[in-house]
């Protein structure tokens, strides 16, 4: 179930801002050694972090919520314990088709981990996430420079008024530039995106025995387009990306020489 109103904005936030030791030290430029997984770093290496105060296109605020109750709902089913296995098993909880390089050391303040998601067709993005947060009811993640999405998501887990617990992943967000944006204003393009999430969080609801349907709520928060950030178009993991893609046969002939 999706709505769309227009509430006044209101950024996600971490459960708890208390811990310093939750929060990534800052960082000029993002430093990633090669990978021996598959994982495509040199679209990550050296780039800043840009959230939506450097995307470009409109920015949408977008929460995804599964009510973990049912009848496979267990009792031992708590905040902490959904968080630690939603950190546990995140590349696990991706629609398939797609692949999360987690981070080497888990998904820990300061960790870097690398995406391949499916972008129509043989292309794939490959790109990134910083975790800049993470405690024991949630963790933020922030997206890099040519990412598709200029972008914070907080995913977190807290008991409802009748003490139902709640697993939501929410997003602000911007297209990072004029092509993504271009890309956005066809509707398949946005309902896709938002799938993903959504078929995320019926994952992690699928994990603690419970079937759920996400429910969806998108805000529109600003209409505006940020035409100063127009040139990140020049950092796109679109282009190294296709890049990737085409010169895939030549990397499988140099493996079997």
């Amino acid at each position: 179930m999706t709505t769309e109103t227009e509430p006044p904005p209101e950024a996600p936030r971490p459960a708890r801002r208390s811990d310093a030791d939750a929060w990534a030290r800052p960082v000029d430029r993002l430093n990633l050694e090669p990978r021996t997984d598959g994982a495509l770093t040199s679209t990550v290496h050296g780039k800043r972090l840009a959230g939506p105060m450097q995307g470009f296109g409109r920015m949408w605020q977008k929460t995804f919520r599964v009510r973990l109750t049912g009848a496979g709902a267990g009792d031992e089913i708590t905040p902490q314990t959904v968080i630690a296995a939603w950190k546990e098993h995140f590349p696990e909880f991706w629609p398939k088709g797609n692949t999360f390089y987690a981070p080497l050391a888990g998904i820990r303040p300061g960790e870097v981990a690398l995406l391949s998601v499916g972008a129509g067709g043989p292309v794939r993005l490959h790109t990134g996430v910083m975790v800049t947060y993470a405690d024991d009811e949630s963790f933020t993640l922030m997206t890099p420079e040519g990412h598709m999405l200029a972008a914070w998501i907080t995913f977190s887990a807290r008991r409802d008024a009748d003490g139902t617990v709640i697993a939501q992943a929410q997003a602000l967000e911007r297209t990072s530039d004029p092509l993504f944006e271009l890309g956005y204003l066809f509707p398949i393009a946005r309902r896709m995106n938002d799938r993903f999430w959504e078929q995320t969080l019926e994952a992690v609801a699928r994990h603690h025995g419970v079937e759920a349907t996400c429910e969806t709520t998108v805000v529109c928060v600003d209409k505006r387009r940020q035409w100063r950030y127009a040139g990140n178009v020049r950092k796109s993991v679109a282009f190294r990306s296709a890049l990737h893609t085409a010169t895939a046969p030549l990397r499988w002939l140099r493996r079997g020489s």
